[in-house]
């Protein structure tokens, strides 16, 4: 099969690519050069600026060549892809859009756990200077790609900086097929490309926006806001402008009243309004600061400012966006990270409609507070159509019970998935203080919740007090329980409460409570053996694949498999047949040590990892490998997937009694052959607007 290699650059008068996305972008966009090479042949510019004509042996593979008898490979495939297919012009533009055998070398980075970014990948695999990326081209396309002071930059006005221009688009070929013949391959199953294919259709399709919700949202919001800053101007004498002022805000209450907030996290502000003896004013400057914290409003200007003229939002899903384990994550207005609704759904209808209506403010104290609860509200079906939801059932916990071997774990799942038994949040709770799940309170279950949530991957009291915190646990009780602890836990976690303040690591906790949480935390060890073995387990199976004096070392243990190969990658086969890639592994005094991006800074060098993080890697990884087999089962049957959220598909299907979430919760927790014994559960709903279920 001939490979058709291509990178475009265009003009856009009109929208900014950043800001607005890349659908919205298309919709304007002008194709100027057009850099292409056909397999091991000379990268060529084909200057449409110039001569609109198609240079012959593009027009020979194009026109002359069987539909997908050639690959077109191209660094973020989908930009040129989507410019293609919304030019006005039939021709070769609508051909090669139309071709279903792309390849996106970006998506392949991202699969084996590297950046996206072309100038990092070509740092990363050295290639020769005249095929790495430009690091002149940035300000080539500043020029050339979008209007300065209004005005649009030329060929003929810039003559020498255009050849320069055209060189950079050749370059990029010359980049983008050295890369392509490095990249390590082995994510590129066809099960696997099928996916980044059904990425790309999920991406193009987008979903219906309620655009008059979103607009009124706005509106109404950015009222609000001003009616807060004048509070805050009010309160604090003009010293503070604006709820969003962090450091005025917390310089004023430390002068004025003489209390020392440590910070204006959401966690912190929320414990201490609660606070009795705090004053009057300060609790009102709290309350606005976390009314002003808020990014309802963001994201629906984000979803404005991108929707495309038809009324639907496109390019909301990033491939592989979470690194290594594969998971989506959200773009243009983040859908993975939407807020919890304060309001029940029937509330939201009614909010929602006040918000269209304009009366929103007469009805709600904190008008934010409700556009807020209302954003998932903005993704509705259009007429004739309904959404229908479904979301994978405590996933993250099945998966981890399963791999670790934690029998009673899987078998409770089961269980309560066939109507028998209790919910694992309850029977953890029961667990672990030996008492019949039949008499856990609502209370206590709860505490269940937030231990496995929080313990599952090695975490301790820095990782229970976070999401003891997230979901309302009052610790000061957890602490007043201390008689009920074993001796032996009380000692023990009182010798890692004095290393913790030697290290000044005690979490913001009183010793009491650090010891407490400590406590919960052994007894759930205790009652999870086999998970606490898996850390382990995982952590040794890696370094030992990692010193094998041999060129190819494998370590296999339980459905997983460890294997070091040539440069040193430490590969992880997942049950799936898809690999967790870890590139530069090493050992560095018995620490794993790989090359990755920092979180914080996005840069590329070594970072650590450990068994509890390597189990979490795996654990998701599998999960997202189970949501994607849903996805393409529930999309062959017809359940048209516009966005997926964490471990929920919202599909959109004709409003008949054929398309169910009934139906669509059997094909999303069908479990694949290769995860034979792992329970699986899903549920969901219809309803033309989407909402937390």
């Amino acid at each position: 099969m001939k490979k058709l290699f291509i990178d475009i650059e265009t003009y856009n008068g009109k929208t900014d690519l950043r800001t607005r996305g890349l659908y919205r972008y298309a919709e304007d966009a002008e194709i100027t050069l057009v850099g292409y090479a056909i397999d091991d042949g000379p990268a060529k510019v084909w200057d449409v600026t110039l001569d609109t004509s198609v240079p012959a042996d593009l027009f020979d593979l194009a026109y002359r060549h069987e539909k997908d008898t050639y690959q077109i490979i191209a660094h973020n495939a989908a930009f040129e892809r989507t410019v293609f297919g919304h030019q006005k012009s039939e021709g070769i533009y609508k051909i090669l859009a139309n071709q279903d055998s792309w390849h996106c070398t970006m998506a392949q980075a991202l699969a084996h756990g590297l950046p996206g970014g072309l100038p990092y990948l070509s740092d990363i695999f050295k290639l020769p200077s005249d095929k790495a990326k430009d690091p002149e081209g940035r300000l080539l396309v500043n020029l050339f790609c979008k209007p300065r002071d209004g005005k649009r930059a030329s060929r003929s006005a810039h003559p020498a900086e255009w050849e320069k221009f055209r060189e950079y688009c050749r370059r990029d070929v010359e980049a983008e097929r050295a890369l392509y013949l490095k990249l390590p391959a082995w994510n590129c199953s066809q099960s696997e490309l099928d996916i980044v294919n059904l990425d790309y259709e999920i991406n193009s399709r987008g979903f219906r926006v309620d655009v008059e919700l979103a607009e009124a949202a706005v509106a109404i919001v950015k009222k609000e806001k001003q009616t807060r800053d004048n509070k805050a101007f009010e309160l604090t004498g003009g010293r503070v402008t604006s709820g969003t002022q962090r450091d005025r805000m917390l310089e004023h209450i430390l002068k004025e009243y003489g209390v020392a907030l440590p910070d204006m996290a959401e966690s912190t502000l929320t414990r201490r309004i609660e606070d009795p003896d705090l004053p009057t004013a300060v609790k009102e400057l709290i309350a606005l600061r976390l009314a002003s914290a808020g990014t309802s409003a963001k994201k629906y200007q984000a979803l404005l400012d991108s929707v495309s003229s038809d009324g639907r939002l496109r390019g909301t899903l990033q491939y592989c966006g979470a690194s290594r384990t594969g998971r989506w994550t959200g773009r243009i207005f983040q859908p993975q990270n939407l807020p919890r609704p304060s309001f029940g759904n029937d509330e939201i209808d009614a909010g929602i409609k006040a918000i269209k209506a304009g009366s929103a403010e007469y009805i709600y104290d904190d008008v934010t507070a409700m556009a807020s609860s209302a954003l998932r509200g903005v993704i509705v079906a259009p007429e004739g159509k309904k959404l229908a939801v479904a979301d994978l059932a405590s996933i993250e916990g099945r998966v981890l019970a399963w791999l670790a071997g934690e029998d009673w774990k899987v078998k409770a799942y089961a269980d309560f998935d066939n109507g028998a038994g209790y919910d694992m949040y309850t029977r953890t709770y029961a667990r672990i203080v030996n008492k019949d799940p039949a008499e856990v309170t609502k209370k206590e279950r709860q505490l269940g919740k937030v231990l496995e949530l929080a313990l599952g991957y090695g975490g301790g009291v820095g990782a229970f007090s976070t999401f003891a915190d997230a979901y309302h646990i009052d610790l000061s009780e957890l602490a007043a329980d201390m008689p009920q602890y074993a001796m032996a836990d009380r000692h023990n976690a009182k010798e890692l409460w004095d290393k913790a303040v030697e290290r000044g690591e005690t979490c913001g906790l009183e010793m009491k409570t650090y010891i407490a949480c400590d406590c919960v935390k052994r007894m759930w060890r205790r009652a999870n053996p086999a998970t606490c073995g898996f850390w382990a387990d995982v952590e040794n199976a890696a370094l030992s694949a990692i010193n094998d004096a041999g060129a190819n070392s494998c370590r296999k243990w339980g459905k997983l498999e460890f294997s070091r190969v040539e440069k040193n990658w430490l590969r992880i086969l997942l049950p799936s047949g898809r690999y967790l890639c870890y590139a530069g592994a090493k050992s560095d005094g018995g620490k794993i040590r790989y090359l990755g991006s920092d979180t914080y800074t996005r840069r590329w060098g070594y970072l650590s990892t450990y068994g509890g993080k390597l189990a979490e890697n795996i654990v998701q990884a599998v999960s997202r490998d189970i949501l994607a087999h849903g996805m393409v089962k529930a999309e062959a049957e017809g359940f048209r997937a516009v966005l997926s959220i964490h471990d929920e598909l919202i599909t959109e299907v004709p409003d008949d009694g054929k398309y169910s979430s009934g139906r669509l919760s059997q094909l999303m927790s069908s479990a694949p052959s290769w995860a034979e014994g792992l329970p699986l559960a899903a549920a969901g709903f219809e309803a033309e607007r989407y909402r937390k279920d």
